[in-house]
């Protein structure tokens, strides 16, 4: 049986991926932050998951994680590798603290970076394991592509995670390893339940309160009206098991004329579009 690590699989797109890959006839092991996430996911989805224990912040314990799979492996090689636990941090930058800016890079960024470096020698990069080299699947974003106003952190840390996988795929060629990235839009997760991330109150001195306000309304809704989680977990068992994956899979929800509008509309258009529809235009343009 061929295994796959899973990162953030309390809820959301990363527990949904656990049940598809298992029902396909993986192994997974999946990280959670906590034990009681560990004993209850592992008591929902049976004897084919085992729990890793980490925060993706933490090298120690990621190195640890890994010297656990390589152990339970045998000297096989993994079969993947889905960086998929993160954060989403909102605000106005020129107001966002110095401490939530890296925090949110922390997780995002060097997340991913820490936990494919602890890995990447059990998916074929270690001569020591034998097998098929894996393939790794980075969880990115609509907002690795495009950015929103007040979601510039979040969307720096996605643009980031797209430029880090192309040159990380390129540099696996060496190995067989293939890099493949998804990039969901909005995503009916447990992620919403904690939308009041973005709380308007946090800046009810600033000029953009009102904005803010009138934006995160908009955020929530949509992610609430976003693919289910589901989706986006058979997507990932379809991209490790395809002959021929495409290098990057975006999935979005949106009406046909959003979506010419973001490919012919030029990006002074779209600034103009973002800014009267949320009220960040002066008062002479509106």
């Amino acid at each position: 049986m061929r295994a796959v690590v899973v990162t953030g699989v309390s809820t959301g797109i990363g527990y949904a991926a656990c049940q598809s890959l298992i029902a396909g006839g993986f192994k997974v092991f999946g990280s959670v932050r906590s034990q009681a996430d560990a004993d209850r996911i592992a008591a929902d989805l049976g004897e084919h998951f085992s729990p890793l224990i980490f925060d993706v912040t933490d090298e120690e314990a990621i190195n640890a994680a890994a010297d656990c799979v390589r152990g339970a492996l045998g000297g096989a090689t993994l079969a993947g590798l889905v960086n998929n636990a993160g954060i989403a941090v909102a605000g106005p930058l020129t107001e966002l603290s110095s401490e939530d800016l890296r925090h949110q890079l922390d997780v995002n960024v060097m997340g991913p970076f820490m936990v494919t470096r602890a890995f990447a020698p059990l998916l074929g990069a270690d001569d020591a394991v034998t097998g098929p080299p894996g393939r790794i699947v980075n969880i990115s974003s609509v907002a690795g592509k495009r950015a929103m106003p007040f979601m510039g952190p979040y969307a720096a840390s996605k643009f980031a995670l797209e430029g880090y996988s192309e040159s990380l795929r390129r540099e696996l060629l060496l190995y067989g390893i293939d890099v493949i990235v998804i990039g969901p839009g909005p995503v009916k997760t447990a992620i919403w339940d904690k939308a009041s991330d973005l709380d308007a109150e946090d800046y009810k001195h600033s000029p953009y309160y009102n904005i803010i306000q009138k934006f995160s309304g908009m955020f929530i809704e949509q992610g609430q009206n976003g693919y289910p989680a589901e989706r986006l977990g058979s997507l990932i068992h379809h991209v490790l098991t395809t002959n021929k994956p495409k290098v990057r899979y975006a999935v979005e929800k949106g009406r046909l004329l959003e979506k010419v509008a973001r490919v012919v509309a030029t990006e002074r258009a779209l600034d103009r579009i973002i800014g009267k529809m949320l009220g960040l235009l002066p008062a002479r343009q509106r």
